[in-house]
């Protein structure tokens, strides 16, 4: 009895977990997607008139004005856009590259298998503050080269991850059976292999969208980003951090907005990894 009602209890945690998270991120991508309709004059608009008005206090301006006069509301949404842009991109890039690695290093194993998996420990064992830096200063900044530092720094889980799957499942017997009747190595890769595995690798991309927001915040931040004059969350945060004593809410919405997108998405990961592994779930 105890244990059903503890089941039940954690069916309705995990019921309320989902909408919660799918609450938050719809609500979120919903604002960026249309976010041209809902503020038609843009995120840069100046008035040096409205400069630094408070939260709550103006009709037009709700979460208040910048140092510029510009509307924060506006600006958190628009910004939204790069961040969502940089997740959502590199975690696919990253995903493309490091499911095909991981599918080949881990049927054919041998030399290729060495070779991909002694480059994956040596970049994995690289910090990646370190990585960032040097591919900043050989390449430079700017949103193409932000998502292309993430697919680079982020392939390798992928492959890892696909990788170990693949090694339990290629001496299973729907596998030997599609060998003995002449099935293609692509074809058992990519229907009979990669299916059995998409369910992980979806989760993993869910809780890699809400990492890559927060290091693409954190290296825009840091003046390692996009370009400052592209609205972006972290952008925001560092225009921000020398009014927080006379104006915190230039920083403190965009840091919020960056809250609430990765628990949001972090809910949904936490959903799909149990939704998706019944033994992980049934033992909790």
């Amino acid at each position: 009895m105890a244990t059903t009602a503890t089941k039940a209890r954690f069916a309705r945690f995990k019921n309320l977990e989902f909408v919660l998270g799918a609450v938050l991120t719809g609500g979120i991508c919903f604002l960026v997607v249309f976010s041209d309709l809902l503020f038609p004059g843009g995120a840069d608009k100046i008035d040096l008139s409205a400069r630094l008005i408070a939260p709550f206090t103006n009709a037009d301006h709700i979460f208040g004005t910048d140092p510029l006069g510009r509307d924060v509301l506006a600006r958190v949404v628009s910004g939204g856009k790069i961040s969502l842009q940089v997740g959502l991109f590199s975690v696919a890039g990253a995903v493309v590259i490091g499911v095909i690695m991981g599918l080949i290093s881990g049927y054919y194993r041998g030399f290729w298998d060495m070779i991909v998996m002694r480059f994956a420990d040596v970049q994995l064992a690289l910090p990646f503050i370190l990585l960032a830096i040097t591919f900043i200063a050989i390449i430079g900044g700017g949103l193409t080269n932000m998502i292309i530092l993430l697919i680079i720094a982020q392939w390798v889980q992928y492959a890892r991850l696909v990788r170990g799957s693949v090694l339990s499942l290629r001496d299973r017997e729907f596998i030997q059976s599609a060998k003995a009747i002449g099935v293609r190595d692509i074809h058992i890769l990519f229907r009979h292999l990669l299916p059995n595995l998409i369910g992980p690798v979806i989760v993993l991309m869910t809780l890699n969208v809400a990492t890559n927001i927060l290091l693409e915040s954190s290296l825009t931040f840091l003046g390692l980003g996009v370009d400052p004059l592209i609205p972006s969350w972290g952008g925001m945060l560092a225009d921000g951090r020398t009014y927080l004593q006379n104006a915190w809410w230039v920083s403190v919405f965009p840091g919020l907005a960056i809250l609430l997108t990765v628990l949001g998405l972090n809910l949904l990961g936490d959903w799909l990894r149990d939704s998706l592994d019944p033994t992980g779930r049934t033992s909790k």
